[in-house]
């Protein structure tokens, strides 16, 4: 309950209660509303607080299992903080403009990043040295307005598991692309907008920069422990096998040194079978009684 009430607090003073004029209101968020101030909604931290600890649990969970979770924010209060905190737990993220078909469309948009990434090399072997002014040119303009779209999804080779929107209002295509894959879906939701177009909704402010800095931060941290939890699990599972493996092969050596001490005491202890003198008969090479075996 205290842990609650600090961050209930941390909320407060970063200003994720303070929703839209009433207005431009959404009526579908009137469960999180907790009043009208002048003019303007009060969104209900309690409701914001559940929100965020059910997102950052099914988030958290996500991460362990190994998936990807992609970070969607082209606002210009939230792309540099999204991009930052995105990078800190190697998960990949928009802040630019979001490509229509940068999910329903992966494959080609995957041939973007490989060309993208084929200029890279070709700019970094010195091979571009062969090239015109011109060309060189060319090649660093495209590289540099490809980079800037598609540099946060360069390392991801399938479509994500799971998308984080800070505005699912500014943010539709997205939201419609990963509804489309039934890929799941959390965000941040304002009082403008409807709280059922994602999976989990976090009611706060999504217009402010420390309101999305701290929600953002929240996530990020319940995602980096999922990360931690599951390389723990890893390192444990190899531990146990590299265990496992070293008992058997003292087993295995345990069990050749019997084997060769008992063909050992055998030998010992029967040694060679005698073998059997062969007494010539009385045909073999003397003389039968009676035969011609005598002088002629």
């Amino acid at each position: 309950m205290e842990n609650n009430t600090s961050l209930q607090q941390q909320l407060l003073e970063a200003g994720v209660h303070f929703g839209h004029l009433k207005k431009k209101w959404n009526p579908k968020m009137l469960p999180y509303i907790f009043a009208e101030k002048k003019g303007i909604h009060i969104i209900d931290l309690n409701k914001t607080v559940e929100g965020l600890q059910e997102t950052a649990a099914a988030l958290k969970s996500i991460a362990k299992s190994g998936k990807k979770i992609m970070f969607v924010a082209t606002k210009k209060q939230a792309k540099e903080i999204v991009s930052d905190c995105a990078k800190m737990i190697n998960m990949p993220y928009v802040t630019e403009r979001w490509l229509g078909g940068m999910l329903t469309n992966f494959n080609t948009v995957r041939k973007s990043v490989k060309k993208m990434q084929s200029i890279e090399k070709l700019l970094g072997d010195g091979s571009i040295d062969n090239l015109t002014k011109k060309e060189r040119l060319t090649l660093t303009r495209d590289k540099d307005k490809m980079e800037k779209v598609l540099g946060g999804i360069a390392q991801i080779s399938r479509v994500p598991a799971a998308l984080f929107l800070v505005d699912i209002g500014h943010e539709h295509i997205a939201l419609a692309e990963a509804k489309r894959l039934n890929i799941t879906t959390f965000g941040m939701v304002d009082t403008n907008s409807d709280p059922n177009k994602v999976d989990f909704a976090i009611p706060a402010n999504d217009d402010a920069t420390k309101s999305i800095a701290i929600i953002v931060n929240y996530i990020v941290a319940a995602i980096a422990e999922g990360l931690a939890e599951r390389l723990a699990e890893k390192d444990e599972d190899d531990s146990t096998s590299d265990s496992d493996e070293s008992a058997e092969a003292k087993a295995a050596r345990f069990e050749q040194k019997n084997d060769g001490g008992d063909d050992r005491n055998k030998r010992s202890r029967g040694g060679a079978a005698p073998t059997k003198r062969r007494v010539p008969g009385p045909g073999a090479g003397g003389r039968k009684p009676g035969g011609t075996g005598g002088p002629r």
